[in-house]
């Protein structure tokens, strides 16, 4: 590693929770690698790194491309001598009626969100010689939200994925869980939501009475990611206010 730091990557970490957990990993003293489709974004979350003292790297990756998904963790693990930590975020919303989709649709947001975060765990498993991985899936990913078959679907198999990685890598050291989060208060879901009550109506049917920040699902990630989730394993870890109590 890089003067002894750990080492790992985020994808999708050019905005939002990706960028979030990136930034949360460099205030522990991580080197990260900051992986996104949006190279722009991606850089723009580097800088914030560096500028308070941390060592960063922007990698571009497209985690529907096999070869791309390969060469950015290549180049992450050459960057830094090692890989003890992976957090894949990167993913796409849908919010469509089943009988409204058609199988193009369907098939994109299954082949980023499930294929694209398979993809990212087949070449970062073989190079973590230890250390953990967190796949960000979703509160979709254990109950139904309605209109988001192909979300819901897809976040379903990311918590699949991530319980039989679990079980089949733990005799190499190496963790793997999911975090769940609710409804996020990122720029992008504050955009989706417009003008609507949408995020009112959310609020109010959540215990804790708000949203999550992108900050707190980060700190679950970053957590599951460090020693003293050493014994954790396998699970899917719900960040949502108390909406799954």
């Amino acid at each position: 590693m890089s003067e002894g730091r750990r080492a790992g990557l985020v994808t999708g970490a050019g905005s939002g929770i990706g960028r979030a957990t990136a930034l949360e990993f460099a205030r522990t003293g991580a080197a990260v690698a900051v992986l996104d489709i949006d190279e722009s974004t991606a850089a723009e979350t580097t800088e914030m790194i560096r500028k308070d003292g941390g060592e960063a790297l922007t990698v571009f990756v497209d985690i529907a491309d096999e070869a791309s998904v390969r060469a950015a963790v290549e180049r992450t693990v050459t960057a830094y001598g090692g890989l003890d930590f992976a957090v894949n975020n990167a993913g796409l919303a849908s919010h469509r009626r089943l009988d409204e989709m058609t199988l193009g649709e369907f098939e994109r947001v299954v082949r980023v969100n499930l294929a694209g975060t398979f993809l990212c765990m087949k070449y970062e498993l073989p190079l973590l010689g230890g250390g953990a991985i967190v796949n960000v899936a979703s509160n979709g990913g254990l109950y139904a939200i309605p209109n988001a078959p192909a979300y819901v679907a897809a976040k379903h198999g990311i918590v699949g994925l991530t319980k039989v990685a679990a079980v089949d890598y733990a005799p190499d050291g190496i963790r793997v869980n999911a975090v769940c989060p609710g409804p996020t208060r990122t720029a992008g879901f504050e955009q989706w939501a417009g003008d609507t009550d949408l995020i009112a109506r959310q609020e109010a049917i959540t215990p804790l009475g708000r949203l999550a920040t992108p900050e707190e699902v980060a700190a679950a990630a970053v957590w599951l990611c460090s020693d003293a989730a050493s014994y954790v394993t396998g699970i899917a870890l719900s960040v949502d206010g108390g909406r799954r109590a």
